[in-house]
């Protein structure tokens, strides 16, 4: 079987191999044990390989660069118009060499593929829409047309679409979908005590993006608070990002640096490790689909504090095992230090969500991707 990805991920080349950022490139090796040749089409950038990049394995794999393109202004709409014949055309060659397609979703790439596939309709396809699909809400309007495509069954045909969370309305080709990190294998190894909140540094943990999206100032002013209130805590930030500088600011100009540390990127393994040893991981972001960051927490006894977008809810129990953020500084400490004098419940929240992360791995997630492959 040829396999053809459509991708909006940007991609470095180094040493004839392919690198992008990890939690895609480690999920779509997982595709493609189950096929023969596979064709990336997708952006390629220059640039340094760092923690967060790993690259494909495939003996057979070819790789498709294409134009980068926004449609974010007039002035880049304009631009892009004098693109898309070029990409339009790549994109349908590679579709009709392939066995099946996959797309990323949602993106620009995603939405190019959305368009091309219709051509498609007796072509195997799936879709992978890593966003936000709860229809109620609010999202840019490209991301809005690629769900109206990939949910419309007489455009779009012969596709299963994998989304995040169950929601009403859906049309037959939508299909409830999880990701996965860790493996059985790591589930049975592993050991990892519940922590104690009791008379202990309370450390609190953020993996991700310095992003607006992902409110990482948000995070060290909730730590700053419970600081000021007389807790004994402290907080890592993993990642990188536009945010950095100004984050540096704030914590210098508020004499935080005892308490708050810029981490940057960090391995997998050095992630692994900050879960283990953290309490609490906090992610106050404005858009997830299923953020990987929740589940690995969970699966290592750390709780989850996030908001709640997307399928977080569900993820963490409707706030029974996390903490569902309200972004209001005062309800959300009021919160936060409820858990932390009270071992029993916090115990409880990283025990339920322990057992819960717990059953989907790798191994799990491997099993549904070949189904997918073979119907």
């Amino acid at each position: 079987m040829r396999i053809c990805i459509i991708t909006h991920v940007q991609h470095i080349k180094s040493d004839n191999q392919y690198f992008g950022y990890a939690p895609y490139i480690r999920e779509m090796n997982i595709w493609f044990k189950y096929v023969d040749e596979v064709q990336v089409v997708a952006p390629l950038v220059e640039g340094p390989i760092n923690p967060i990049h790993e690259k494909y394995i495939h003996s057979k794999l070819q790789f498709i660069d294409v134009l980068e393109f926004e449609i974010t202004s007039l002035q880049n709409i304009i631009k892009t118009i004098f693109k898309l014949p070029i990409l339009f055309k790549v994109v349908y060659i590679a579709m009709a060499q392939a066995d099946h397609i996959h797309l990323r979703c949602p993106g620009n790439m995603g939405l190019i593929g959305a368009l091309v596939q219709i051509l498609f309709p007796n072509k195997q396809k799936t879709a992978k829409y890593a966003g936000n699909w709860d229809p109620k809400s609010k999202q840019p309007w490209s991301y809005r047309l690629q769900k109206w495509i990939l949910s419309n069954t007489f455009l779009t045909r012969n596709m299963q679409v994998l989304v995040y969370g169950k929601w009403e309305g859906s049309t037959k080709n939508i299909k409830s979908f999880f990701t996965a990190t860790y493996s059985e294998n790591e589930v049975r190894n592993s050991s990892c005590e519940i922590r104690s909140v009791n008379n202990e540094v309370i450390k609190f943990l953020f993996v991700g993006t310095l992003s607006k999206g992902k409110q990482p100032l948000y995070v060290i002013q909730l730590v700053e608070e419970l600081n000021k209130r007389g807790e004994k805590v402290i907080l890592e930030l993993y990642g990188e990002g536009v945010l950095r500088k100004e984050l540096e600011l704030y914590i210098a100009q508020n004499n935080l640096e005892s308490i708050v540390t810029l981490k940057g990127n960090q391995t997998k393994e050095t992630v692994l490790k900050g879960y283990q040893n953290s309490h609490f991981l906090i992610l106050p972001s404005k858009s997830e689909g299923w953020p990987k960051v929740v589940a690995e927490a969970m699966f290592w006894g750390c709780v989850p504090i996030a908001s709640p977008v997307s399928c977080v809810p569900y993820m963490m129990g409707n706030g029974n095992r996390g903490v569902i953020l309200k972004e209001e500084l005062n309800q959300d400490i009021s919160k936060i230090t409820t858990i932390i004098n009270n071992q029993e419940l916090y115990q409880k929240m990283a025990t339920d969500g322990q057992v819960w992360s717990r059953q989907f791995t790798t191994d799990k997630f491997e099993t549904e991707i070949s189904k997918l492959l073979k119907e």
